[in-house]
């Protein structure tokens, strides 16, 4: 399996670098700086990417909204200098850092985006599964279930990927769970 990867953009090189620095080797990066650097780094490949929001020429909302339009589905976080206020209402991002940010901060967000990704693929694959169990079990005799190796695989694989589900939304501190929650579309 790779490694995942981060896409560092900041117009600063020496930020970009030490963002890059923070990160341990378990990541591949990526280093843009500037917006249209970024875009051209940028590809479905991208697990996470850390985007400042001020950038001449092409700015951190602009990548943004370019890299959503274009259908990635790679975890933003904003990290910037600007104070958030009512205009992040219409960004779509992940995260949101206020600068100085340190090692700490850079770390444990890549890794809770991640962790959050994972999550959200995990149940989705775990109510399709669900839906196909219960579709199962609602038009089949139950001795012919038990007696069915593919019935079995698919309650062990319902009931290994609930554990997993469980498991990541547990380690999520309280902020991350609900940025979890927020990767779903309103009535799912």
């Amino acid at each position: 399996m790779s490694p995942p990867i981060v896409l560092v953009v900041d117009d600063q090189p020496n930020v970009a670098e030490a963002y890059e620095l923070f990160l341990p080797d378990e990541y591949e990066t990526r280093v843009a700086t500037g917006g249209e650097a970024a875009l051209e780094l940028m590809d479905a490949d991208v697990d996470v990417v850390l985007l400042d929001r001020r950038m001449p020429q092409v700015t951190g909302d602009e990548v943004l909204e370019r890299i959503r339009d274009a259908g990635y589905d790679a975890r933003v976080a904003m990290v910037t200098a600007v104070d958030p206020d009512l205009d992040v209402l219409e960004l779509g991002f992940d995260d949101y850092l206020v600068k100085p940010v340190d090692r700490d901060d850079v770390r444990d967000t890549v890794s809770d985006l991640l962790s959050i990704a994972t999550y959200a693929d995990d149940v989705q694959e775990y109510f399709a599964l669900a839906k196909k169990r219960a579709t199962v079990e609602g038009s089949t005799p139950t001795r012919d279930l038990a007696a069915d190796d593919r019935y079995q695989d698919l309650v062990e694989r319902t009931e290994a990927l609930k554990a997993r589900v469980d498991e990541t939304f547990e380690a999520l501190d309280d902020e991350a769970q609900t940025g979890a929650f927020n990767q779903f579309p309103d009535g799912n």
